[in-house]
C-alpha cells in the first residue's frame, strides 16, 4: 500500500512539473537604427480592443499575465506596414492565473526592482524597424523586426506575425518566445534554486487592433 501511495505521489509530482514555454523563438540582436520616417497612412491602435499576454513558467507551475498599451500606431504604405510603435504601461500589469490568491503579491514582485522596476521605468516600448512580406509561410504573413525596450535595455527582436490590412483597419497577431535575461531580467534564473527556479523563456502573445 505504501508503495502505491508513493507511486501515485511521484506521478502527481511529475505531472505538475513544467518546462519552458514552447513555440517560435524570436531572433534577438542588438538595437537597430530605424530607417527614414515611415510614410503612409497612420492607424491608431485601439487600446481597449488590443491585448498583450505573457506566459512564464517554473518547475512547479505557470503564470499567465496581461499588459496594457498606453498608446500605439501602425503606418501603412503601398499595402504593407512601413512603421509603427507601441508604448506599454507597466503599472497596469495583471496576473490572470486560475488561483488568484497569489496574484496581487506576484504583480508587486514583477513591478519591483527584482524585475521591471516600474517606479523607475514606468513604460516599455516596441518600435518597428522592418517589416517583410512572407509567401507561403505557415507561421505568418509578415516578418516583423523591432526594437524592444524594457527597463534600461533595448534589443531588436524578429518574429513572424499574421497581419490583415483593410481600409477600415489593421489587425496584427503574433505568438513568440523571448529570453528575458537579454534585457537584464535575471531574477530566479539559477537552476540551483530548484522549485524556485524561473525559466528565462517567456511567451508573448499579442492581438493588435488599429483604426484610422
Amino acid at each position: 500500500m505504501k508503495k502505491l501511495i508513493y507511486s501515485l505521489a511521484f506521478i502527481s509530482m511529475m505531472g505538475s512539473c513544467q518546462n519552458a514555454p514552447e513555440g517560435e523563438t524570436a531572433k534577438t540582436s542588438e538595437k537597430q537604427e530605424t530607417a527614414a520616417p515611415a510614410t503612409g497612412t497612420t492607424y491608431n491602435v485601439d487600446i481597449a480592443a488590443s491585448t498583450i499576454n505573457f506566459l512564464g513558467t517554473k518547475p512547479i507551475g505557470t503564470h499567465n499575465g496581461l499588459m496594457h498599451l498606453k498608446d500605439g500606431k501602425l503606418i501603412v504604405g503601398n499595402g504593407t506596414i512601413t512603421g509603427g510603435s507601441f508604448t506599454i504601461d507597466m503599472s497596469k500589469m495583471e496576473i490572470q492565473d486560475k488561483d488568484t490568491a497569489y496574484s496581487y503579491k506576484l504583480v508587486g514582485h514583477l513591478l519591483s526592482p527584482d524585475f521591471f522596476d516600474a517606479a523607475k521605468y514606468p513604460t516599455s516600448k516596441f518600435e518597428i524597424t522592418k517589416c517583410e512580406v512572407l509567401t507561403n509561410d505557415s507561421t505568418g504573413t509578415h516578418r516583423i523586426s523591432g526594437n524592444l525596450t524594457m527597463k534600461d535595455s533595448t534589443k531588436n527582436v524578429t518574429f513572424p506575425a499574421k497581419i490583415s490590412i483593410t481600409d477600415a483597419g489593421v489587425t496584427a497577431t503574433a505568438d513568440f518566445i523571448i529570453d528575458r535575461t537579454q534585457w537584464g531580467l535575471h531574477y530566479g534564473n539559477d537552476k540551483s534554486l530548484k522549485d524556485k527556479f524561473i525559466y528565462p523563456e517567456v511567451k508573448i502573445k499579442f492581438n493588435i487592433q488599429a483604426k484610422k
